[in-house]
């Protein structure tokens, strides 16, 4: 009496085993690698002498009008440049806030970015709405 057992044909899995455990060598090899971050500034140490005021931050205002104000002092459009670059040649790590009226054409801060650009301000913030209104709305 014969039984179908016996020519039956087993699978021999340690070279799959093998070659899993090469896979996973290398894998864990090349991992650390390809992992990348953002760059980030980190800001630095505070300076010791903490005794001095912070200088306040230059915020350039376009109002409805089209009128510009650099910290609540009247400037002309053609003026605007040259007073940045007046302003930041003393403060070349500060940054320029850029702050609209909430009904002003977004040619009008374009035309600020790019004079502040040219100005030679490396950093240029623009104001949400809600900030330029906030003076009127706490009261």
């Amino acid at each position: 009496m014969t039984t179908g057992n016996q020519n039956r044909a087993e699978i021999n899995i340690t070279p799959l085993i093998d070659v899993l455990l090469v896979l996973l060598i290398i894998f864990m090899m090349i991992a650390p690698t390809l992992s990348h971050g953002l760059d980030a500034r980190i800001p630095g140490p505070a300076p010791e002498d903490t005794s001095s005021t912070p200088s306040p931050d230059i915020v350039v205002r376009v109002e409805e009008n089209r009128a510009l104000t650099i910290n609540t002092q009247p400037v002309r459009w053609q003026d605007l440049e040259g007073r940045l670059t007046q302003i930041f040649v003393r403060r070349p790590d500060q940054v320029l806030f850029i702050a609209g009226a909430p009904r002003v054409d977004f040619d009008d801060v374009a035309r600020v970015l790019d004079s502040a650009r040219g100005a030679g301000v490396a950093r240029v913030a623009l104001m949400p709405r809600d900030a330029t209104l906030g003076s009127s709305r706490r009261k």
